[in-house]
């Protein structure tokens, strides 16, 4: 990956030298007429041309064997017939347009896609690991899975871990785009490719480099660059059809007039080289203002398809809301404080490995109970835990599992809400329940209201939750439309469905799980909000949300409508320009010369207008 952006460095500069000869071929040309030889001055025109035909001729006739007529094919008419005809200079100037605008291309593509290639650039090789009591230099690939890493100050993080260090400054940018540094205190995770903007500091790392997220972001760019814009292909179309008409112009001039070189004159004026590049152009730097906001779009053709998109649906879990369950409230069933409940329940579920018991101890510690160390602990996979905490029995678990451990009361008829309700029992009796969800991501509903501004007609919500969970998350974020109690297949159905409206077709699929990844890839367009490290869902999908961020979403929409806007800009008032040359030059009103360096001056605004896709709309 490495070499890609050397070869176009490579392809640039080669382009550079032609353009650099034409232009001392066509000053010295000029001269040598101004030195009263004029016979000369023909002679170096006529041998840049020349020079130039012998790599076009090849590429066109290797083009035409493919069965593809581009505009190339105008260029070489141009220069022959140039040539034929005695207009040295006229060919000269073409030749020049040819080399110049293959330079600026080949410039604007490196350019565009230096926020890529500086992903991979920043891909950290070696790092430095505290073993044995030193501090040992190795390879990144030789980090180990619980290896404590030193990320000296500006150093790129190597590995997705956890800070050991007392706090840690990051810059993000290469991943979020935010400006500002972040602060990250002990025990918070941090995802590889972020940089060190402060003091040293401590990683525990949690997987290896070649499993990081930092890893996984570089094989999506990989893939976006091997991938080619089907909107390429359009504008191929556009190329077939401005041959013909360029032909049959030219020919209709020289009819009506009787003068070859007027018909030289149309084919000059109508060679635009660089401007049916304007569209990948658009697409490449559309693709690479993406990337530095954190958003994978693995194609030209994806970036296209966002363009297009007018319903977006969104799953839940891990998409609208964060993904990890978190207390949202203690209900303690008498007198008691609901502090010292949620302490006696975490401290017993320290020790169970249960999804659930994660999110309470971690509620207890944020309130800073002193947790207690449990004993004499019996645990029922998946439906409960007891043992004892100091001097109280404690069971917590499901209804059933803590009825079996109570002797008094009942937990029956207590309200559950929405999300999950563990209950709990202390000393045999009924103490009270802990109600457990998945909070809903603070910039959801900024994303749905986005996703409208952008145009897009139809969002809904497609959740395999129950209806009440689903549809409370579908109204607090605005959807038109709440799916819930869907499968994998459902899913599917629901995406084929709304395909099928004419009204609401191009769809996009939003998700982040691997029950998702069916709904993505049938999608038009597959969004996947990426965890850490790789899932079947990003490598599923066209477009990767790398950063933890769902208003990404509605980023990388906008950028693809600007995007698609931009290259049928390009592509179209190009080319209405060069046919509004090509009947001027019918007409008589432009010689070959000026018609060239009108053309010339066509395809560079084009280009330059193309490129406006790097920048926010």
């Amino acid at each position: 990956m490495v070499r890609a952006p050397r070869y176009e460095a490579l392809i640039t500069g080669r382009y550079r030298v032609l353009t650099v000869l034409a232009l001392v071929a066509i000053a010295g040309g000029g001269a040598l007429h101004i030195a009263a030889l004029p016979g000369a001055g023909d002679a170096v025109w006529a041998t840049l041309v020349v020079v130039m035909l012998v790599p076009l001729s090849w590429s066109v006739a290797r083009d035409v064997v493919r069965g593809r007529f581009g505009v190339d094919v105008i260029a070489l008419i141009a220069m022959a017939g140039a040539l034929a005809l005695g207009e040295y200079l006229a060919g000269a100037v073409v030749a020049l347009m040819l080399a110049g605008g293959n330079a600026l291309e080949a410039s604007a593509s490196r350019r565009a896609r230096r926020a890529l290639a500086r992903l991979l650039e920043l891909a950290p090789t070696i790092a430095h690991v505290r073993r044995d009591g030193q501090i040992e230099e190795v390879p990144v690939d030789a980090i180990m899975v619980g290896d404590v890493v030193i990320v000296r100050s500006g150093e790129v993080v190597p590995v997705d871990g956890v800070v050991v260090s007392e706090r840690a400054l990051l810059d993000e940018a290469t991943l979020t785009g935010e400006p500002l540094p972040v602060s990250r205190l002990r025990g918070e995770p941090l995802r590889s490719g972020t940089s060190n903007a402060g003091a040293p500091f401590d990683l525990r790392t949690r997987r290896r480099a070649a499993d990081s997220s930092y890893a996984a972001l570089v094989e999506l760019v990989a893939r976006s660059e091997r991938e080619r814009a089907p909107f390429v292909r359009l504008a191929d179309r556009y190329a077939a059809i401005l041959l013909p008409l360029t032909l049959l112009t030219a020919g209709a001039a020289w009819a009506l007039s009787g003068d070859p070189v007027r018909a030289l004159a149309v084919v000059v004026v109508a060679t635009p080289c660089p401007l049916i590049l304007a569209a990948p152009i658009a697409f490449v730097a559309g693709i690479s203002r993406a990337a530095s906001m954190g958003i994978i779009v693995k194609s030209g053709g994806a970036i296209e398809a966002l363009g297009r998109v007018r319903s977006v649906l969104l799953d839940k879990t891990g998409t609208l809301t964060v993904g990890a369950p978190r207390v949202e409230a203690v209900h303690p069933s008498g007198d008691g404080g609901g502090d010292e409940l949620l302490r006696l329940a975490a401290s017993l579920e320290q020790l169970s490995p249960h999804v659930l018991a994660e999110s309470i101890v971690h509620a207890a510690q944020d309130r800073g109970a002193r947790l207690e160390n449990p004993v004499e602990v019996h645990e029922e996979p998946g439906q409960g835990i007891d043992g004892r905490v100091g001097a109280h029995r404690v069971a917590v678990g499901s209804p059933a599992f803590v009825r079996r451990q109570m002797t008094s009361g009942s937990p029956a008829g207590l309200a559950a809400g929405d999300g999950t309700t563990v209950h709990v029992a202390l000393d045999g009796a009924f103490a009270g329940a802990i109600a457990i969800g998945d909070a809903l991501r603070p910039d959801a509903t900024a994303m749905v209201c986005a996703l409208r501004e952008a145009g897009v007609r139809y969002v809904a919500l497609v959740s395999g939750d129950r209806r009440s969970t689903a549809e409370a998350v579908g109204r607090a974020v605005g959807v038109d439309r709440v799916y819930a109690e869907q499968s994998p297949e459902d899913k599917l159905a629901v995406v084929r469905a709304v395909r099928e409206d004419e009204e609401r077709a191009p769809v996009a699929m939003v998700g982040d799980g691997v029950n998702d990844a069916p709904a993505l890839a049938i999608a038009d367009v597959g969004i996947a909000i990426a965890g850490e490290g790789s899932t079947v869902s990003a490598q599923t999908a066209d477009v990767v949300i790398v950063v933890d961020r769902i208003e990404r979403v509605a980023a990388a929409v906008q950028i693809g409508r600007r995007s698609l806007v931009i290259a049928r800009q390009s592509v179209l008032v190009g080319m209405g320009l060069s046919v509004a040359a090509m009947a001027a030059a019918a007409a008589g009103l432009l010689a070959p010369v000026a018609g060239a360096l009108l053309q010339e001056g066509i395809d560079v605004a084009v280009i330059l207008n193309a490129l406006r896709a790097l920048r926010s709309g």
